[in-house]
């Protein structure tokens, strides 16, 4: 009997069904909350930093997949990788032999971290949490990880654990031994290491909500004590590493900064395979690994597959070939200077930040009379519905993609394809500024987009 599967062909068939099938038997909520401000879009292709639709209309992408499109979509190069190592009909995932491509891959990102001697490969950016978790506990045999205010780490438990929102812990109880300090406080961080049985600060450089990056000076300051004190610590670099601000690790923009565990992901992925890294001191893999008997203690069925692995080697190759460093420097310096300049012509922006193409445009509370009242009905509805009424617009009218940093903020992020241009960076500082004039005439179609916010948020109460 021959099989037959036709993917272009069940496509074609049924994919205009695609909210309907999700409604039905995925998350609920997700394609009510699309439909509601206006993103049920059809995109049928994508290259690069740009989605097309059936008529052939282009969208700027400004949000690479919550960052997993760092070197935007379809890559040639990490194309041809998948297609070859496919058509190698490798003995993949024996679990019994050591294949090549994770040692080749594991020594290509410790090139870029010559302090770190080990990596683990699992299959998400939570999973690479997690795993510096088990493992900085395990090393050190305290129970305890500190994390900061406002951080996100991932959602499964251990992740959960250490995220810094409520909105995602609530209901989830009991979870790991966990505290919070602000994110800069060198002062909360040493109460709680005196206590004895921290095992890690998890930090990310820069925390993805809001944009908030770390003091300067703090993440060197918070090593020495947690060395200090004989714990760990832990840069959580899933969203900011791979180049996204500027630097192959944001951690590495600080001089002296030698974390124990390092975690990565999403961009490492090529955007085909999920990949995620955990990357640690030999002394600190050799207290898990102790024996022959703890050889399994920690792994992960599909971790270190081919697929992803060849995906990895491929991304890591065209960044260096392609000085996708370099770019994220110079775009992402053209970008924030040309935004930062918007900052004294509108009085609803408040602030611009972030390093690289990780960037955070922020809004806050305007002076003129007839704005201000308008914001103050907005923020009694649901604080955050400003930022949104921004992106519906940037979507709707000038079809570019991005997003609202984070719950109740009143922030948009930007994170792009790391391949974005000085074109791509012209066209979105054009909309942006066409869709602030328009908030900023005190009518329109924004602010009647904003009373629909409203209802909306007054009646999911």
């Amino acid at each position: 009997m021959t099989t037959e599967f036709d993917l272009g062909a069940l496509l074609a068939e049924r994919g205009a069904e695609r909210y309907e099938l999700h409604s039905r038997y995925l998350n609920p909520q997700l394609p009510r909350m699309l439909h509601t401000i206006g993103f049920d879009k059809v995109y049928e292709r994508a290259e690069g930093a740009h989605f097309f639709d059936a008529e052939g209309n282009d969208y700027l992408d400004m949000l690479a997949g919550f960052g997993v499109m760092g070197l935007g979509r379809h890559h040639p190069v990490v194309r041809k990788a998948l297609h070859d190592v496919l058509d190698l009909d490798l003995a993949d995932l024996t679990r019994f032999d050591c294949q090549p491509l994770p040692g080749l891959l594991a020594e290509r990102l410790l090139a870029h971290t010559p302090h770190l001697d080990r990596v683990f490969f699992g299959n998400s950016g939570t999973e690479a949490v997690e795993t510096a978790l088990k493992f900085a506990r395990y090393a050190t045999g305290r129970p305890r990880v500190l994390y900061c205010d406002h951080a996100f780490h991932g959602l499964t438990t251990g992740s959960l654990s250490v995220n810094g929102e409520t909105g995602f812990r609530d209901g989830f109880a009991p979870l790991l031994p966990d505290t919070a300090v602000p994110l800069g406080d060198l002062d909360a961080l040493a109460r709680e290491l005196k206590k004895g049985d921290v095992a890690a600060l998890i930090v990310e450089p820069i925390q993805g909500k809001g944009v908030h990056e770390a003091p300067p000076g703090y993440l060197r300051a918070a090593q020495e004590l947690l060395h200090k004190h004989k714990a760990l610590l832990i840069a959580d670099e899933v969203q900011t590493g791979l180049g996204r601000t500027g630097d192959f690790y944001a951690y590495q923009h600080e001089d002296g900064v030698e974390p124990d565990l390092v975690c990565v992901a999403k961009a490492l992925s090529g955007g085909y395979v999920p990949v995620g890294a955990t990357l640690g001191k030999d002394w600190v893999f050799k207290k898990v690994y102790s024996s022959m008997d703890r050889v399994l203690v920690h792994s992960a069925s599909f971790g270190s597959n081919a697929q992803a692995m060849a995906c990895g080697l491929a991304v890591l190759s065209v960044m260096e070939q392609e000085q996708i460093v370099a770019n994220v420097r110079t775009t992402g310096e053209l970008l924030k200077s040309r935004l930062t300049e918007l900052i004294d012509k509108y009085e609803l922006l408040a602030d611009v930040r972030g390093r690289g193409l990780m960037i955070g445009i922020e809004f806050g509370k305007p002076s003129s009379l007839k704005l201000r009242s308008r914001w103050a009905m907005l923020q009694a509805a649901r604080k955050g519905l400003f930022a949104q009424m921004v992106v519906v617009p940037l979507l709707q009218r000038h079809r570019i993609l991005a997003q609202v940093s984070g719950d109740h903020l009143e922030v948009i992020k930007l994170i792009p394809p790391l391949v974005l241009n000085e074109a791509d960076v012209d066209r979105f500082v054009d909309a942006f500024t066409a869709v602030m004039d328009d908030a900023h005439s005190g009518g329109g179609l924004m602010w009647d987009f904003g009373k629909t916010l409203i209802k909306q948020a007054v009646a999911n109460r």
